[in-house]
């Protein structure tokens, strides 16, 4: 037996978890891994399914649980070895905090680390749907700890307080975004008029510029699509890509998985079955620079 001793990405990834179906980390962890990432998944709940079936069973884990998974993990004396933290839907301000208390710690062990935070707020047509308070401590208190944000078009108005509706408007809010603290601002979806509706926008600003990538629009939407887009983004980013490539490679991948799950009629995204989507996707498209 052969063991390759490479260094390889390592993402800690603190989000939700599910038994059934693919969201938060049972949407990034075999993704990630697919594409050669080390994921250390800590979770903040472990439900049955997605809440968005109305009905589910399981825990949700308290701050104290978090921190005692990461305290356990740091006892191993192997935090410096992690190159990012990752946070999707935190479901109370005091998970929010506990998740910011180990990005501090992950940074102290690792200066080098960076922190990928999906702002989960709400969405267009569905408005928020997190708990109250949530919405003003991402805004306050975690999009300026974290070096790269990926809201959707509705998170991006909510945390510059905007109404964007062109290209334009939404590269200013997503410059305004970054001046509030990141670095790196991917805005996954963008509902806008001067677009075919038959098309969806994926956009990133960063200091160094701005890109845009458009792809068809899909006749449905999954649940846990957007924390996919976050993961693989992050990881094509980590593995040296600009912004734009990542963006790039992250469209192209995130529509090939989607279009073969909506083709083969499932509610839930074909994470095992379509995987070759993760490393060699079916469609690409083409990424534009913006300035």
């Amino acid at each position: 037996m052969v063991v390759c001793n490479v260094a390889v990405t390592t993402i800690l990834s603190i989000q939700s978890s599910v038994a059934y179906g693919h969201v938060g980390n049972s949407a990034a962890t075999f993704p990630l891994m697919r594409v050669g990432v080390e994921v250390w998944p800590v979770l903040t709940v472990h439900f049955s399914n997605h809440t968005g079936y109305g009905a589910w069973r399981g825990p949700l884990l308290s701050a104290t649980d978090i921190a005692d998974v990461v305290r356990g993990i740091d006892e191993r004396g192997v935090l410096g070895r992690v190159d990012a933290v990752l946070s999707g839907y935190q479901g109370a301000e005091e998970v929010g905090a506990e998740v910011l208390r180990t990005v501090e710690l992950v940074r102290r062990r690792n200066p080098r680390a960076v922190y990928c935070c999906d702002p989960v707020i709400g969405d267009v047509g569905r408005g928020i749907y997190v708990r109250p308070g949530i919405p003003e401590f991402m805004r306050d208190r975690v999009v300026p700890s974290a070096q790269i944000v990926t809201p959707n078009h509705f998170e991006l108005d909510y945390l510059t307080g905007r109404t964007t509706s062109t290209v334009a408007e939404v590269l200013e809010a997503a410059e305004a975004l970054r001046a509030t603290g990141p670095d790196v601002v991917l805005v996954t979806s963008t509902v806008l008029d001067s677009v075919d509706p038959d098309e969806i926008l994926m956009l990133v600003d960063t200091a160094e510029g701005a890109w845009q990538v458009t792809t068809p629009r899909l006749e449905r939407t999954f649940t846990g699509s957007g924390d996919l887009t976050a993961a693989l983004f992050l990881a094509h980013y980590l593995e040296g890509d600009g912004a734009g490539q990542a963006m790039g490679r992250t469209a192209d991948v995130v529509y090939s998985l989607l279009k073969a799950t909506t083709e083969a009629g499932s509610a839930e995204l074909l994470l095992v079955q379509a995987q070759d989507q993760l490393v060699h996707p079916d469609h690409h498209f083409a990424v534009e620079r913006l300035r």
